[in-house]
């Protein structure tokens, strides 16, 4: 058991030094700064973690990326929503079987997928207004943060989708003993 859990922990902080390194890489879109290397890890940590690592992980990425200068607030709800619900779809699709194990969105890619989409995106982009007007001062509308989030988030995803689909193929991942 140890060892499950050691090579987990390990595996996460590999996942949080991607997310850190790739928030240097990062683009305006309107009031938001988006950083898609964030989604592409959240979607592998809710496919290999699951969603307690995934939250965790964001948590800690966020704020070093804040630390760092790379990363505003706006990181946290965005990338935690994102990751925690992609991580809970990820297991319940998996539970359900659907879509079949034989597709390449089986396993719970397509859970996640989704989670990590409307996490980011709407419950991610509606909590950042508070952040945005009590917090930065900054004047928002409850929705402003969606649109910006949502390109964010669908360009990340799509990535990790990629990454992972490829490691599952590839036996990477059971290799892990993941």
């Amino acid at each position: 058991m140890k060892s499950t859990t050691t090579k987990k922990i390990a595996i996460a902080g590999m996942l949080i030094a991607i997310g850190v390194i790739g928030g240097a890489w990062s683009f305006p879109i309107g009031a938001s700064k988006c950083a898609p290397v964030q989604h592409m890890v959240n979607i592998l940590a809710a496919t290999t973690l699951g969603p307690w690592y995934g939250i965790i992980m964001a948590f800690i990425t966020s704020c070093i990326r804040l630390a760092m200068g790379t990363g505003t607030l706006m990181a946290f709800p965005g990338s935690m929503c994102g990751a925690f619900l992609a991580g809970v779809l990820c297991m319940a699709f998996k539970k359900m079987n659907f879509p079949k194990k034989e597709n390449i969105f089986g396993n719970g890619t397509l859970g996640a997928v989704i989670g990590e989409l409307f996490g980011t995106a709407v419950i991610g982009g509606m909590l950042a207004y508070p952040i945005a007007t009590m917090i930065m001062g900054k004047e928002a509308a409850l929705f402003t943060y969606v649109f910006p989030f949502f390109v964010s988030t669908l360009g990340g995803t799509i990535i990790g989708t990629i990454v992972y689909i490829a490691l599952r193929k590839t036996k990477a991942l059971d290799k892990m003993g993941i």
